[in-house]
């Protein structure tokens, strides 16, 4: 009996300590936030590549628990507005921080 009780104790324990390691902070994302970021940032990254109006060489594209940061530079403010439209529309992004500049 005493042996089971053991074995319980460390399936709980180990359970706890995996489960716990997936959870993220503040300033840690978990695991399921690492992947969606991920998924994100690759359907984003498509989407602006098979644009034929946005030059996506130019655009830098991150993401950070939804959120996609557009830094770059593109050739003016409907390009711009483009690819903003474009991240916007992907499924899972919470928000997007444009930063992209319009060359002179």
């Amino acid at each position: 009996m005493k042996t089971w009780r053991n074995i319980g104790w460390a399936a709980f324990c180990s359970t706890a300590l995996f489960l716990g390691g997936c959870a993220g902070g503040p300033d840690k994302k978990s695991t399921g936030e690492v992947i969606d970021d991920t998924a994100i940032h690759t359907k984003a990254t498509a989407a602006l590549i098979n644009d034929p109006v946005v030059s996506s060489r130019s655009i830098n594209v991150d993401v950070n628990r939804g959120t996609v940061i557009l830094n770059g530079a593109v050739n003016g403010e409907i390009e711009k507005q483009k690819a903003e439209d474009i991240v916007r529309g992907i499924n899972g992004v919470r928000g997007v921080q444009n930063n992209l500049v319009v060359r002179k």
